[in-house]
């Protein structure tokens, strides 16, 4: 079973930590969403493991290899990594945008393979967007584009998919859709960790949440507990009686 782990990681920006000494693990099978106010630490967090991230201090690892040690195309094949800004237009079909996922498995002036066209398709079909395939990407609705950077990130074929803020300017159905899309690829087996702000959603879709504060972990577990009413005072500084409930929305 793929196993991502963080042990005491600081890392940041310059010099300075934005996340401070801290430990998780994630493993294959469970959908994580990371949750916290607005700089928390969560962005900071998924790009350390990612690789992208240099630590301050510990490390991460990819069943047991340091993540940043390994091979940069390696790590891209094992690691897929969806920024949280989905604006980008560019002027190509939905299907040559979900290619670029293969990129870390081509070799120089290498054309497509059977096998890369096919994982391309599967990975279209598994986020609900093979009949974008022939459209234009700038000509997509954002819950539409939404779709097709998660079968970009599918189209890797890693088994650790690290997504900042997938459902960010979507609505509620869109939203709905992509959750439902990240709690079936963790029942597929990947790794699926996801900064969400829709904490009902989180509740929802997700069978963990780490809650981030000040960069570190103020609480890590189900959503009911995660998410209860005591936390959401202590993190977010709100009222919850009861703490967060899934939201009940269904699409149709």
């Amino acid at each position: 079973m793929t196993a991502l782990h963080a042990e005491n990681l600081s890392a940041g920006y310059a010099g300075a930590a934005v996340i401070h000494d801290l430990t998780a693990a994630f493993r294959g099978g469970g959908f994580t969403v990371l949750a916290g106010p607005n700089g928390a630490g969560k962005s900071t967090l998924l790009k350390a493991l990612a690789g992208l991230v240099p630590p301050l201090s510990g490390v991460a690892r990819l069943n047991g290899e340091t993540v940043a040690e390994m091979d940069p195309r390696a790590r891209a094949r094992a690691i897929a990594w969806l920024p949280p800004d989905g604006r980008t237009a560019w002027p190509l079909s939905a299907w040559r945008v979900a290619a670029l996922g293969r990129a870390p498995h081509l070799k120089p002036l290498r054309r497509f393979s059977a096998a890369d066209h096919a994982a391309v398709d599967d990975a279209l079909a598994r986020a609900g967007a093979s009949a974008l395939a022939q459209r234009r990407f700038d000509e997509l609705s954002s819950g539409e584009r939404a779709r097709v950077l998660i079968a970009r990130a599918l189209a890797t074929g890693a088994d650790v998919l690290l997504l900042d803020e997938p459902t960010a300017a979507l609505d509620p159905r869109h939203q709905i859709a992509v959750m439902e899309m990240l709690r079936a690829e963790a029942d597929r087996g990947a790794v699926i960790v996801a900064a969400v702000h829709a904490l009902e959603l989180a509740a929802g879709h997700a069978d963990r949440v780490v809650l981030m504060d000040a960069g570190r972990v103020a609480a890590d577990g189900p959503p009911g507990k995660a998410l209860d009413e005591a936390n959401m005072r202590a993190v977010f500084g709100v009222s919850a009686p009861g703490g967060v409930k899934p939201a009940g929305w269904r699409a149709f």
